[in-house]
């Protein structure tokens, strides 16, 4: 069963906030924890609850020495960022990338120069890495976003004295096409890293969808105004539509990011491509071409939301000798998909239906995977398997199909 969150941002956003959020929805604290671990720095969490004008919340302290802590360049949070598994590596590059790439644009330096100052603290990266293991735990099928409330006035930096929305703020907002507010306080509520972490994360932006609510989380900040709660709230559920999950035909705005390589071993390519699917490319492959002095090469493509192209985009420059990524807007129109299974003489199959807007199937397909080990299981030549799967497969209907969303695999 697909699931959804949405995040209510309309006091603000911090990382703490986005942590406290978290918790409070069900990720064990021990999860958050265990993410960190492999990073080697002494980074601590634990949570309290408290009250927020008026609201329960659960605040989430992450505790982490101050004295003796340099400031980190992006090079420097990347190096300890590689040392986490995929794919939080690339979830967490991801956002501290767009991070850098906010400051180099304020300050007038390229990325790698860019020193984080106080967004390259330890606090700061728990808060990152954090997150994105809290969320991937929730095991969302998409995340949406409500516009952000970004505070007014000004506030104190270690550049000194800036206004409030913040230089580096509204370039993250810029960069992602995510829309925000000023107010409704006349001071910062949304903090580089939690608008970071907002936007990096989101499949989406606005008002709450259509779902049916199982569970919320809310994430307390530091202060606790009076006349507002000074929390994120985490809505998390399944998606609920007027019509049926087989009736939709699923159109969205994507990315597709490429790179031209004429220097890697054939051989690390598959790497490459698993490594792309895992960053939360849609779909990846390779085309080969011929390049300039007769030399040849491939062109590696991926596919990705535009929110994740940050952490795909990372994964092509880590993974291979690019120097450049290009990335061209463009629009998918995907039919719905269901899953059916059939059975082999004992063998279960799943089978992948292509579903018409009236509900009609107009492909179906069985899952490689499944024929491969049904035709072990039984002995028998995978072509006959396949062939036989094919036919059991054309006799399906959708009835009472398990619908999946139509971004949930590869296209």
């Amino acid at each position: 069963m697909s699931r959804i969150g949405w995040l209510d941002l309309s006091n603000g956003v911090s990382g703490d906030m986005l942590l406290g959020a978290l918790v409070d929805a069900g990720v064990p604290l021990d999860v958050l924890r265990d993410a960190l671990a492999p990073l080697g720095v002494p980074i601590g969490l634990r949570a309290e609850e408290v009250r927020r004008g008026g609201l329960r919340a659960v605040r989430v302290h992450v505790d982490a020495p101050e004295a003796g802590q340099p400031h980190r360049t992006w090079a420097d949070v990347r190096l300890l960022l590689d040392r986490l598994p995929e794919p939080l590596r690339s979830s967490a590059a991801a956002v501290f990338e767009a991070l850098a790439r906010a400051e180099a644009g304020v300050h007038g330096v390229r990325p790698e120069e860019v020193h984080f100052h106080e967004v390259g603290a330890l606090d700061a990266i728990g808060d990152v890495v954090g997150v994105c293991a809290g969320v991937a735990a929730l095991g969302l099928d998409r995340l949406v976003v409500s516009p952000i409330a970004l505070g007014g006035g000004s506030a104190d930096t270690a550049h000194g004295r800036i206004p409030v929305p913040g230089p580096a703020v509204l370039a993250l907002l810029a960069a992602a096409g995510a829309p925000a507010a000023g107010g409704p306080d006349d001071e910062e509520l949304a903090t580089p890293t939690g608008v970071a972490l907002a936007t990096t994360l989101a499949d989406g932006h606005g008002p709450m969808p259509p779902m049916r609510p199982a569970r919320t989380g809310v994430g307390a900040g530091g202060r606790d105004p009076a006349h507002r709660p000074n929390a994120v709230r985490l809505v998390v559920g399944e998606p609920a539509t007027s019509t049926p999950a087989a009736s939709v035909h699923h159109a969205e705005d994507l990315v597709v990011l490429e790179a031209n390589v004429d220097d890697l071993d054939p051989r690390a390519w598959p790497t490459v491509l698993d490594a792309l699917l895992a960053a939360g490319a849609l779909d990846a492959w390779l085309t080969p071409v011929l390049m300039k002095k007769g030399r040849p090469a491939h062109v590696v493509a991926a596919l990705a939301p535009p929110a994740g192209a940050g952490a795909v985009r990372a994964v092509l420059f880590r993974e291979t000798p690019t120097l450049g990524v290009r990335e061209t807007p463009t629009r998918r129109h995907a039919l719905a998909r269901a899953f059916r299974t059939v059975d082999l003489d004992g063998q279960p199959v799943a089978v992948k239906l292509g579903l018409a807007p009236d509900g009609r199937v107009l492909n179906a397909m069985p899952e490689w995977e499944d024929v491969a080990r049904a035709a072990a299981a039984l002995d028998r030549p995978v072509k006959q398997v396949l062939a036989r799967a094919l036919g059991l497969a054309d006799r399906l209907t959708p009835a009472d199909p398990e619908p999946v969303e139509a971004v949930d695999d590869h296209t």
